[in-house]
């Protein structure tokens, strides 16, 4: 059988949830399946540790998606073509678009649909493409993949898409996500420069990330607590944002970038909590790598974050500043709240495995070609 992915998305040292996800799937699809062939189709030159195993031929096809006229050329001239040639049995896209009026069968995953209901949270004609163009790729995508009931709904609800034709998969936690002992959270804590406990963000700066109202919480909850310090981690996905931070607690507010998966699992760990507040999402992985280091969980209770973290968060408003700042006080001051959310946790990150998540996915192909 050829298989054909669309990995784009593996950006190298840049990736973000698309990528990871990507990933975390191909690589195990890859090796299970050895007397396959699969032939991922890059948009721009392949980073080395993307090679994978000898049944994998990576191929580049500019030019690169750096714009949405640009995904037109690729998707629906470029990478149209290539799949034609090259006689594909399935094609599956992790980021959910693909070439129409193709005749090979397709499985697309669609994480989300932010764009349908905060299209002004995105540059204006990533906004055009995302809403002209994924009605029309969930209705001709022979299986849909999603990673979370609540946004199953989604498209069920805006494409009039049957609910058979939408399968739930949730994404797994990499394995470095595991909790610390004292001292080497006390470590990490020196290498980020401070000695104090940390209120930890980590996601892309994206606006539904709701990263303003953050800060305002959390400059809130320092007019009376003077030690804790806030520490944002991710890069800008569209443009950069710019924040109001009073300067009296500039120095306690530590916005880090982009950080590898080894460090940021450390990161994590000693976090005293991970307060994740966006007002939407698809799936939000950073809840299960928080419950996988045993970090006590602040969430915003919109979208489908009640559904991944269950009982292992405390639930806030994500509109309501106020509400957030009291959040991290009652979670500083109540230890057995955060024992309970800790112990809720490590049940809940059970439901979330990568390998079962790659056989899964697997399943879903093999169903196209049978």
């Amino acid at each position: 059988m050829r298989i054909g992915i669309n990995t784009r998305s593996l950006l190298g040292q840049k990736m973000e949830g698309f990528g990871n996800y990507t990933l975390e799937i191909v690589k195990r699809l890859t090796i299970a399946h050895p007397e396959h062939t699969f032939i991922c189709y890059f948009d721009r030159p392949v980073d080395p540790q993307f090679s994978f195993g000898t049944n994998v031929i990576c191929k580049t096809i500019f030019p690169p998606t750096r714009h949405p006229f640009l995904y037109v050329i690729w998707f629906q001239w470029r990478l149209k073509r290539a799949i034609q040639k090259d006689q594909l049995d399935v094609f599956w896209s992790p980021d959910g678009m693909f070439p129409l009026g193709i005749k090979t069968p397709v499985l697309a995953t669609i994480h989300d649909l932010n764009f349908e209901h905060f299209p002004q949270d995105l540059p204006k004609w990533v906004a055009w493409y995302y809403k002209k163009y994924f009605p029309r790729f969930a209705k001709a995508a022979d299986q849909i993949v999603t990673v979370s009931e609540t946004t199953k709904q989604d498209i069920i609800s805006s494409y009039q898409i049957p609910t058979e034709k939408i399968s739930v998969i949730y994404n797994g936690v990499n394995t470095k996500y595991q909790p610390l002992s004292f001292q080497e959270k006390e470590n990490v804590r020196q290498q980020l420069g401070f000695k104090e406990p940390y209120f930890l963000f980590v996601g892309s700066l994206h606006p539904r990330k709701n990263i303003h109202r953050l800060l305002q919480a959390f400059q809130l909850y320092a007019q009376t607590e003077a030690t804790y310090q806030l520490v944002i981690v991710g890069a800008a996905m569209w443009k950069d944002q710019t924040f109001e931070i009073e300067s009296v607690l500039a120095k306690r507010i530590h916005f880090k970038g982009h950080i590898q998966t080894e460090s940021l699992a450390a990161i994590m760990a000693a976090a005293s909590a991970f307060v994740y507040v966006p007002y939407f999402e698809g799936f939000g992985m950073p809840l299960a790598e928080a419950m996988a280091t045993q970090t006590p969980i602040i969430a915003g209770d919109k979208s489908c974050l009640p559904e991944i973290a269950a009982d292992a968060a405390l639930y806030v408003d994500p509109f309501d500043v106020e509400a957030i700042a009291k959040a991290m006080e009652q979670l500083k001051n109540d230890v057995a709240l955060q024992t309970q959310l800790i112990e809720a946790g490590k049940q809940r990150v059970l439901a979330f495995n990568w390998d079962h998540a790659a056989i899964k996915v697997w399943q879903e192909i093999q169903q196209l070609v049978s």
